[in-house]
């Protein structure tokens, strides 16, 4: 503490300075302002999310709870009645809606394994540079992911019609008789064109998370004596497990929503009914029987058991990955 001296006036000066409230302010502007900009950034996803995915699932969970009564005949229209959980009981006791869910578990036993282990060994053998040409093979593979998905199933059905398919030609004149549309066969058939259309994005997938993958882990690998495939199966797939996990999950999503193929084949074969999977006994019940209350239902029951399927599939690799460490 300092004395000044003026004349006729003593002044003390400390070292202090008052308190204020100017150092509040600006951590009142700056927490304003990220408010702003959560709020600017989250504002486009939020109307989206909203706009897309809970008013539909609002107007359908609604319209699940109630059905068309018609009197009579039938003519002049009907009455809207509320039913409840009349819907939802309707399609848990169809034997055809279960049916269906057992289609998409084989459907998943063959897919699922074969795509997760072909797109990862392609992605191996192109991070390994044993490949030329790295960025037209992924082009290629990449192109069937491009076609849209009815066009690829037409190109398919094609092939697999008897009397129009050049592969059953082929086929007979080697005196092999194959039905690809037959009891046994239609069910890979399907895979099959999944296969062509999502082995080439999955392995984008993979190989984008390989090549981000530290160079000095894989030259330590190698200098420990590691060869090709016992770094690319004891470091690389370790690592990009997460990767791995996601491809998984959107395999298990896409198989529930197993439509364009099935609906196509079931105009080439009776082994495909019109209520093969989940989506199309929604398709049948909406746009054949006019049963919107029945669809809904259906739709909605899709929906939590997609939602659990995802769920699961997350915890259990949660699981998994604190378990290893």
């Amino acid at each position: 503490m300092s004395t000044v001296i003026s004349p006729g006036k003593t002044r003390k000066r400390t070292g202090t300075a008052p308190r204020t409230a100017s150092g509040a302010r600006p951590r009142k502007a700056g927490r304003r302002q990220q408010a702003l900009a959560c709020v600017t950034l989250l504002a486009p996803f939020t109307a989206l999310l909203v706009a897309v995915f809970l008013v539909p699932v609002g107007y359908a969970i609604g319209l699940s709870l109630f059905s068309e009564d018609h009197k009579g005949l039938g003519f002049g229209g009907g009455t809207t009645v509320f039913t409840g959980l009349r819907s939802y009981l309707a399609v848990l006791t169809d034997p055809s809606f279960v049916s269906g869910f057992g289609v998409i578990a084989l459907y998943c036993v063959i897919f699922v394994p074969v795509v997760v282990a072909g797109a990862l060994a392609l992605a191996l053998l192109l991070d390994s540079g044993l490949i030329r040409l790295r960025r037209t093979a992924q082009m290629l593979l990449y192109v069937p992911h491009a076609v849209p998905g009815i066009i690829g199933a037409v190109i398919w059905l094609y092939l697999y019609t008897p009397g129009l398919s050049p592969v059953i030609k082929v086929f007979a004149r080697a005196d092999i008789t194959i039905d690809f549309l037959g009891l046994h066969s239609v069910l890979p058939s399907i895979v099959n064109i999944a296969l062509w259309s999502g082995l080439g994005y999955n392995m984008v997938i993979f190989y984008a998370a390989l090549q981000a993958l530290p160079r000095e882990v894989i030259e330590a690998a190698r200098i420990d004596g590691a060869g090709g495939i016992r770094t690319a199966l004891m470091v690389k797939v370790p690592i990009i497990k997460g990767s791995v996990v996601m491809v998984c999950m959107f395999a298990l999503i896409g198989a529930l929503q197993l439509f364009t193929e099935p609906m196509l084949m079931n105009q080439a074969t009776p082994m495909v009914n019109s209520r093969f999977t989940p989506n199309m006994y929604i398709y049948d019940a909406a746009f054949r029987r006019n049963n919107y209350g029945l669809a809904s239902a259906a739709s909605v029951i899709l929906l939590i058991v997609t939602c659990a399927l995802s769920f699961a599939v997350t915890r259990w690799a949660g699981r998994r990955e604190r378990s290893t460490r």
